[in-house]
Protein backbone atom coordinates (compact mmCIF):
# COMPACT_ATOMS: atom_id res chain seq x y z
CA UNK A 1 0.00 0.00 0.00
CA UNK A 2 0.90 3.80 -0.11
CA UNK A 3 0.77 4.39 3.11
CA UNK A 4 3.92 1.77 3.77
CA UNK A 5 5.84 3.39 0.40
CA UNK A 6 5.74 6.76 1.87
CA UNK A 7 7.06 5.57 5.15
CA UNK A 8 9.49 4.04 3.39
CA UNK A 9 10.56 6.70 1.35
CA UNK A 10 10.58 9.03 4.65
CA UNK A 11 12.45 7.10 6.46
CA UNK A 12 15.65 7.29 3.59
CA UNK A 13 14.82 10.59 3.27
CA UNK A 14 15.53 11.20 6.98
CA UNK A 15 19.07 8.60 6.80
CA UNK A 16 20.28 11.13 3.88
CA UNK A 17 19.37 14.09 5.88
CA UNK A 18 21.25 12.70 8.50
CA UNK A 19 24.13 12.13 6.34
CA UNK A 20 24.46 15.53 5.19
CA UNK A 21 24.47 16.57 8.33
CA UNK A 22 27.04 14.42 9.70
CA UNK A 23 29.49 14.52 6.23
CA UNK A 24 28.73 18.71 6.51
CA UNK A 25 29.81 18.88 9.83
CA UNK A 26 32.83 16.89 8.84
CA UNK A 27 34.17 18.99 6.22
CA UNK A 28 33.37 22.23 7.60
CA UNK A 29 35.61 21.07 11.11
CA UNK A 30 38.41 19.84 8.84
CA UNK A 31 37.68 23.07 6.95
CA UNK A 32 38.54 24.96 10.33
CA UNK A 33 41.48 22.37 11.35
CA UNK A 34 43.36 23.01 8.17
CA UNK A 35 42.82 26.64 8.20
CA UNK A 36 43.94 26.68 12.14
CA UNK A 37 47.09 24.29 11.64
CA UNK A 38 48.25 26.63 8.52
CA UNK A 39 48.09 29.80 11.39
CA UNK A 40 50.12 27.36 13.77
CA UNK A 41 52.98 26.35 10.93
CA UNK A 42 52.78 30.41 10.56
CA UNK A 43 53.04 30.94 14.41
CA UNK A 44 56.09 28.20 15.01
CA UNK A 45 57.97 29.72 11.70
CA UNK A 46 57.80 33.21 13.36
CA UNK A 47 59.11 32.07 16.60
CA UNK A 48 62.05 30.16 14.73
CA UNK A 49 62.72 33.43 12.85
CA UNK A 50 62.95 34.93 16.28
CA UNK A 51 65.73 32.68 17.30
CA UNK A 52 67.67 33.43 14.54
CA UNK A 53 67.40 37.05 15.23
CA UNK A 54 68.53 36.95 18.61
CA UNK A 55 71.26 34.33 18.05
CA UNK A 56 72.53 37.07 15.99
CA UNK A 57 70.83 40.22 17.75
CA UNK A 58 73.67 43.22 18.39
CA UNK A 59 74.04 44.07 21.93
CA UNK A 60 72.39 47.48 21.70
CA UNK A 61 69.16 45.66 19.97
CA UNK A 62 65.63 46.04 22.14
CA UNK A 63 65.09 42.29 21.94
CA UNK A 64 62.26 43.08 24.30
CA UNK A 65 59.69 42.44 21.14
CA UNK A 66 61.08 39.13 20.23
CA UNK A 67 60.92 37.96 24.06
CA UNK A 68 56.91 38.77 23.40
CA UNK A 69 56.60 37.26 20.41
CA UNK A 70 58.00 33.38 21.86
CA UNK A 71 55.84 34.07 24.94
CA UNK A 72 52.64 34.89 23.25
CA UNK A 73 52.31 30.84 21.88
CA UNK A 74 50.59 29.80 25.16
CA UNK A 75 49.04 26.53 22.60
CA UNK A 76 51.40 25.05 20.57
CA UNK A 77 53.26 22.04 21.86
CA UNK A 78 57.29 22.46 20.74
CA UNK A 79 60.75 21.31 21.32
CA UNK A 80 63.99 23.17 20.56
CA UNK A 81 66.43 20.74 19.16
CA UNK A 82 70.00 20.70 18.18
CA UNK A 83 71.07 18.97 15.08
CA UNK A 84 72.47 15.55 17.00
CA UNK A 85 68.43 15.66 18.90
CA UNK A 86 69.68 17.13 21.97
CA UNK A 87 66.88 18.87 23.63
CA UNK A 88 67.65 22.53 24.36
CA UNK A 89 64.10 23.94 25.50
CA UNK A 90 60.88 23.40 25.15
CA UNK A 91 57.46 25.11 25.57
CA UNK A 92 53.71 24.18 26.46
CA UNK A 93 54.88 20.66 27.50
CA UNK A 94 54.13 19.24 30.91
CA UNK A 95 57.24 20.97 32.83
CA UNK A 96 56.72 18.80 36.05
CA UNK A 97 56.34 15.65 34.09
CA UNK A 98 59.36 16.49 32.13
CA UNK A 99 61.09 16.66 35.77
CA UNK A 100 60.26 13.21 37.12
CA UNK A 101 60.14 11.34 34.06
CA UNK A 102 63.60 10.92 32.37
CA UNK A 103 62.41 9.95 29.01
CA UNK A 104 59.09 11.63 28.87
CA UNK A 105 60.84 14.68 26.74
CA UNK A 106 62.77 12.35 24.50
CA UNK A 107 59.73 10.55 23.69
CA UNK A 108 57.59 13.37 23.20
CA UNK A 109 60.53 14.55 20.54
CA UNK A 110 60.04 11.11 18.71
CA UNK A 111 56.30 11.61 18.18
CA UNK A 112 56.72 14.74 17.21
CA UNK A 113 59.60 14.28 14.48
CA UNK A 114 56.69 11.11 13.26
CA UNK A 115 53.52 13.26 12.62
CA UNK A 116 55.50 17.03 11.49
CA UNK A 117 58.38 18.63 9.90
CA UNK A 118 60.60 20.62 11.54
CA UNK A 119 61.31 23.93 10.86
CA UNK A 120 64.91 24.93 10.32
CA UNK A 121 66.89 27.81 12.05
CA UNK A 122 69.94 27.96 10.01
CA UNK A 123 72.67 29.97 12.08
CA UNK A 124 75.09 28.97 9.72
CA UNK A 125 76.13 26.51 7.77
CA UNK A 126 77.75 24.26 10.09
CA UNK A 127 75.06 25.31 12.66
CA UNK A 128 71.17 24.70 12.51
CA UNK A 129 68.90 24.24 15.27
CA UNK A 130 65.47 22.45 14.69
CA UNK A 131 62.01 23.48 16.40
CA UNK A 132 59.53 20.59 16.51
CA UNK A 133 55.79 21.31 17.14
CA UNK A 134 52.72 19.17 17.11
CA UNK A 135 49.06 20.25 17.20
CA UNK A 136 47.38 22.60 20.14
CA UNK A 137 44.86 21.04 22.77
CA UNK A 138 42.33 23.04 20.50
CA UNK A 139 43.56 21.96 17.27
CA UNK A 140 43.61 18.14 18.43
CA UNK A 141 40.01 18.68 20.04
CA UNK A 142 38.40 20.37 16.68
CA UNK A 143 39.82 17.17 14.93
CA UNK A 144 37.94 14.98 17.07
CA UNK A 145 34.88 17.13 17.54
CA UNK A 146 32.69 16.32 14.73
CA UNK A 147 33.14 12.58 14.76
CA UNK A 148 31.94 13.12 18.69
CA UNK A 149 29.30 15.35 17.55
CA UNK A 150 28.50 12.64 14.38
CA UNK A 151 28.02 9.83 17.14
CA UNK A 152 26.06 11.53 19.72
CA UNK A 153 23.79 12.73 17.47
CA UNK A 154 22.90 9.02 15.88
CA UNK A 155 22.96 7.39 19.14
CA UNK A 156 20.54 10.20 20.40
CA UNK A 157 18.11 9.65 17.24
CA UNK A 158 18.87 5.17 17.61
CA UNK A 159 17.21 6.01 21.17
CA UNK A 160 14.29 8.24 20.21
CA UNK A 161 13.54 5.60 17.63
CA UNK A 162 13.28 3.26 19.78
CA UNK A 163 11.52 4.39 22.08
CA UNK A 164 9.09 6.09 19.55
CA UNK A 165 8.54 2.64 18.29
CA UNK A 166 8.36 1.17 21.61
CA UNK A 167 5.10 4.09 22.33
CA UNK A 168 3.85 3.32 18.96
CA UNK A 169 3.59 -0.45 19.47
CA UNK A 170 2.03 -0.12 23.18
CA UNK A 171 -0.14 2.21 21.70
CA UNK A 172 -1.33 0.00 18.55
CA UNK A 173 -1.40 -3.27 20.96
CA UNK A 174 -4.00 -1.13 23.38
CA UNK A 175 -6.26 -0.07 20.07
CA UNK A 176 -6.40 -4.04 18.86
CA UNK A 177 -7.11 -4.74 22.57
CA UNK A 178 -9.53 -2.42 22.55
CA UNK A 179 -11.01 -3.28 19.21
CA UNK A 180 -11.41 -6.85 20.36
CA UNK A 181 -12.99 -6.42 23.40
CA UNK A 182 -15.09 -4.02 22.00
CA UNK A 183 -15.95 -6.53 18.61
CA UNK A 184 -16.90 -9.18 21.55
CA UNK A 185 -19.21 -7.17 23.59
CA UNK A 186 -21.10 -6.16 20.47
CA UNK A 187 -21.49 -9.76 18.82
CA UNK A 188 -23.05 -11.61 22.11
CA UNK A 189 -26.12 -9.57 22.72
CA UNK A 190 -27.32 -10.53 18.75
CA UNK A 191 -25.61 -14.01 19.28
CA UNK A 192 -27.76 -14.97 22.41
CA UNK A 193 -30.76 -13.77 20.77
CA UNK A 194 -29.75 -15.81 17.68
CA UNK A 195 -29.33 -18.88 20.05
CA UNK A 196 -32.81 -18.09 21.76
CA UNK A 197 -34.24 -18.21 18.35
CA UNK A 198 -32.44 -21.30 17.63
CA UNK A 199 -33.67 -23.22 20.30
CA UNK A 200 -37.62 -21.63 19.64
CA UNK A 201 -37.28 -22.68 16.44
CA UNK A 202 -36.26 -26.31 17.53
CA UNK A 203 -39.80 -26.31 19.27
CA UNK A 204 -42.30 -25.41 17.18
CA UNK A 205 -41.26 -26.64 13.29
CA UNK A 206 -42.08 -29.39 11.91
CA UNK A 207 -39.35 -31.87 11.81
CA UNK A 208 -39.09 -31.91 8.22
CA UNK A 209 -37.76 -28.08 7.90
CA UNK A 210 -35.85 -28.35 10.81
CA UNK A 211 -33.66 -31.14 9.83
CA UNK A 212 -33.34 -29.23 6.49
CA UNK A 213 -32.85 -25.71 8.36
CA UNK A 214 -31.59 -25.98 11.70
CA UNK A 215 -28.09 -27.70 11.25
CA UNK A 216 -26.48 -24.64 9.01
CA UNK A 217 -28.15 -22.37 11.50
CA UNK A 218 -26.86 -24.34 14.39
CA UNK A 219 -23.43 -24.55 12.32
CA UNK A 220 -23.64 -20.26 11.92
CA UNK A 221 -24.26 -19.74 15.99
CA UNK A 222 -21.78 -22.01 16.63
CA UNK A 223 -18.97 -20.10 14.23
CA UNK A 224 -20.04 -17.25 15.46
CA UNK A 225 -19.28 -18.25 18.91
CA UNK A 226 -16.00 -18.91 17.94
CA UNK A 227 -14.93 -15.71 16.74
CA UNK A 228 -16.50 -14.28 19.55
CA UNK A 229 -14.19 -16.55 21.50
CA UNK A 230 -11.23 -16.26 19.92
CA UNK A 231 -11.96 -11.93 20.13
CA UNK A 232 -12.70 -11.81 23.38
CA UNK A 233 -9.22 -13.75 24.54
CA UNK A 234 -7.04 -10.81 23.09
CA UNK A 235 -5.83 -8.91 25.57
CA UNK A 236 -5.64 -11.53 28.42
CA UNK A 237 -3.20 -14.27 28.92
CA UNK A 238 -4.49 -17.22 27.59
CA UNK A 239 -4.37 -20.62 28.63
CA UNK A 240 -1.80 -22.47 26.71
CA UNK A 241 -2.41 -26.35 27.00
CA UNK A 242 -0.14 -28.97 24.84
CA UNK A 243 -2.37 -29.90 22.05
CA UNK A 244 -1.92 -32.30 19.18
CA UNK A 245 -0.91 -30.21 15.91
CA UNK A 246 -2.29 -32.24 13.65
CA UNK A 247 -5.38 -33.11 14.83
CA UNK A 248 -5.91 -29.03 15.01
CA UNK A 249 -4.61 -28.33 11.86
CA UNK A 250 -6.54 -31.65 10.28
CA UNK A 251 -9.64 -29.84 11.77
CA UNK A 252 -9.40 -26.24 10.02
CA UNK A 253 -8.23 -27.72 6.67
CA UNK A 254 -11.31 -29.55 6.51
CA UNK A 255 -13.48 -26.17 7.88
CA UNK A 256 -11.44 -24.23 4.95
CA UNK A 257 -11.82 -27.47 2.25
CA UNK A 258 -15.74 -26.93 2.58
CA UNK A 259 -15.31 -22.92 1.22
CA UNK A 260 -12.76 -23.43 -1.18
CA UNK A 261 -13.91 -24.16 -4.65
CA UNK A 262 -12.69 -27.87 -5.99
CA UNK A 263 -9.83 -26.95 -7.57
CA UNK A 264 -7.91 -26.86 -4.42
CA UNK A 265 -6.01 -29.59 -3.44
CA UNK A 266 -5.09 -29.76 0.75
CA UNK A 267 -2.41 -31.74 2.19
CA UNK A 268 -1.24 -32.33 5.39
CA UNK A 269 2.50 -33.88 6.09
CA UNK A 270 3.80 -35.65 8.95
CA UNK A 271 6.29 -38.08 9.77
CA UNK A 272 4.24 -41.68 10.12
CA UNK A 273 3.58 -42.78 13.82
CA UNK A 274 4.56 -38.99 15.07
CA UNK A 275 2.78 -37.44 17.78
CA UNK A 276 3.87 -33.59 17.28
CA UNK A 277 2.14 -31.62 20.39
CA UNK A 278 2.82 -28.13 20.93
CA UNK A 279 1.61 -25.68 23.74
CA UNK A 280 -1.07 -23.08 22.06
CA UNK A 281 -4.59 -22.03 22.68
CA UNK A 282 -6.81 -23.42 20.34
CA UNK A 283 -9.39 -20.96 19.51
CA UNK A 284 -6.65 -18.35 19.03
CA UNK A 285 -4.14 -21.22 17.32
CA UNK A 286 -7.32 -22.14 14.52
CA UNK A 287 -7.88 -17.98 14.16
CA UNK A 288 -3.88 -18.22 13.06
CA UNK A 289 -4.37 -21.23 10.56
CA UNK A 290 -8.01 -19.89 9.10
CA UNK A 291 -6.22 -16.31 8.25
CA UNK A 292 -2.95 -18.37 6.78
CA UNK A 293 -5.17 -20.91 4.57
CA UNK A 294 -7.75 -17.48 3.50
CA UNK A 295 -4.63 -15.97 2.31
CA UNK A 296 -3.24 -18.74 0.66
CA UNK A 297 -6.70 -19.13 -1.02
CA UNK A 298 -6.33 -15.55 -2.06
CA UNK A 299 -2.92 -15.64 -3.17
CA UNK A 300 -3.95 -18.76 -6.02
CA UNK A 301 -7.40 -16.81 -6.88
CA UNK A 302 -9.08 -20.23 -6.03
CA UNK A 303 -7.09 -22.96 -7.75
CA UNK A 304 -3.68 -24.73 -6.59
CA UNK A 305 -2.15 -26.63 -3.56
CA UNK A 306 -1.69 -25.87 -0.07
CA UNK A 307 0.93 -28.33 1.59
CA UNK A 308 1.24 -28.13 5.50
CA UNK A 309 4.27 -29.51 7.11
CA UNK A 310 4.28 -30.99 10.98
CA UNK A 311 7.40 -31.15 12.11
CA UNK A 312 9.92 -31.20 15.64
CA UNK A 313 13.55 -30.57 16.31
CA UNK A 314 12.79 -31.87 19.65
CA UNK A 315 12.44 -28.29 21.24
CA UNK A 316 9.94 -26.51 18.77
CA UNK A 317 7.28 -27.61 16.95
CA UNK A 318 7.33 -26.03 12.95
CA UNK A 319 4.22 -26.04 10.31
CA UNK A 320 5.08 -24.99 7.41
CA UNK A 321 2.17 -24.01 5.12
CA UNK A 322 2.62 -23.82 1.74
CA UNK A 323 0.79 -22.09 -1.65
CA UNK A 324 0.99 -22.04 -5.23
CA UNK A 325 0.10 -18.94 -5.60
CA UNK A 326 1.56 -15.39 -7.05
CA UNK A 327 4.80 -15.13 -4.31
CA UNK A 328 5.95 -12.25 -2.23
CA UNK A 329 8.49 -10.47 -3.19
CA UNK A 330 11.87 -10.46 -0.62
CA UNK A 331 11.18 -6.94 0.07
CA UNK A 332 7.92 -7.18 1.38
CA UNK A 333 8.37 -10.09 3.90
CA UNK A 334 7.91 -7.91 6.47
CA UNK A 335 5.69 -5.65 5.12
CA UNK A 336 3.10 -8.38 4.72
CA UNK A 337 2.65 -8.38 8.51
CA UNK A 338 2.24 -4.62 9.27
CA UNK A 339 -1.53 -3.55 9.88
CA UNK A 340 -3.35 -1.90 6.94
CA UNK A 341 -0.77 -3.99 4.34
CA UNK A 342 -2.91 -5.98 1.36
CA UNK A 343 -2.97 -6.44 -2.22
CA UNK A 344 -6.49 -7.12 -2.27
CA UNK A 345 -8.90 -3.97 -3.37
CA UNK A 346 -11.35 -4.81 -0.81
CA UNK A 347 -8.66 -6.43 2.14
CA UNK A 348 -8.70 -4.71 5.24
CA UNK A 349 -5.28 -6.16 5.51
CA UNK A 350 -5.16 -7.20 9.07
CA UNK A 351 -5.36 -11.13 8.72
CA UNK A 352 -1.36 -11.63 8.96
CA UNK A 353 -0.97 -9.00 11.19
CA UNK A 354 -3.52 -10.74 13.75
CA UNK A 355 -1.98 -13.63 13.32
CA UNK A 356 1.65 -12.82 13.94
CA UNK A 357 0.63 -10.93 17.11
CA UNK A 358 -1.65 -14.03 18.34
CA UNK A 359 1.68 -16.20 17.40
CA UNK A 360 4.35 -13.88 19.22
CA UNK A 361 2.67 -12.42 22.47
CA UNK A 362 -0.26 -14.81 22.67
CA UNK A 363 1.35 -18.56 21.90
CA UNK A 364 5.13 -17.07 22.59
CA UNK A 365 6.10 -18.64 18.82
CA UNK A 366 7.02 -17.42 15.51
CA UNK A 367 5.80 -16.49 12.53
CA UNK A 368 7.77 -15.32 9.27
CA UNK A 369 7.89 -15.97 5.68
CA UNK A 370 10.09 -18.50 5.15
CA UNK A 371 10.59 -18.49 1.38
CA UNK A 372 8.86 -17.06 -1.59
CA UNK A 373 8.89 -17.40 -5.29
CA UNK A 374 7.22 -14.67 -7.68
CA UNK A 375 4.86 -17.02 -10.12
CA UNK A 376 5.72 -20.10 -7.97
CA UNK A 377 4.31 -19.68 -4.34
CA UNK A 378 4.95 -18.62 -0.53
CA UNK A 379 6.01 -20.93 2.60
CA UNK A 380 4.96 -19.11 6.14
CA UNK A 381 6.22 -20.48 8.82
CA UNK A 382 5.13 -21.22 12.20
CA UNK A 383 7.50 -22.03 15.63
CA UNK A 384 5.80 -23.29 18.57
CA UNK A 385 7.10 -24.57 22.22
CA UNK A 386 6.58 -28.13 22.59
CA UNK A 387 7.28 -28.24 26.15
CA UNK A 388 6.21 -26.34 29.21
CA UNK A 389 9.22 -24.03 30.18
Amino acid sequence: MNIYRQTQYWKILLIGLLTLIVIATILYSNYLAEKLAGEEQKKIELIANVYKKLNSASDNLDISFMFEIISSNTTVPLILADEKGKILGFKNIDSVRAQTDKIYLQNTLEEMKKKKEPIQIVFSENSKNFIYYNDSYLLSQLIYFPYIQSSIIVIFLIIAYFAFSSARRAEQNRVWVGMAKETAHQLGTPLSSLSAWGDYLENILPENIKEKFLPELTKDIQRLETITNRFSKIGSQPVLSEENLYTEIETMVDYIRKRASGKVDFNIHQSEGANIRALISVPLFGWVLENLLKNALDAMDGKGKIDIYISSNHVHAIVDIKDTGKGIHSSKFKTVFKPGYSTKQRGWGLGLSLSKRIIENYLKGKLFVKESVIGKGTTFRIILDEKKQ
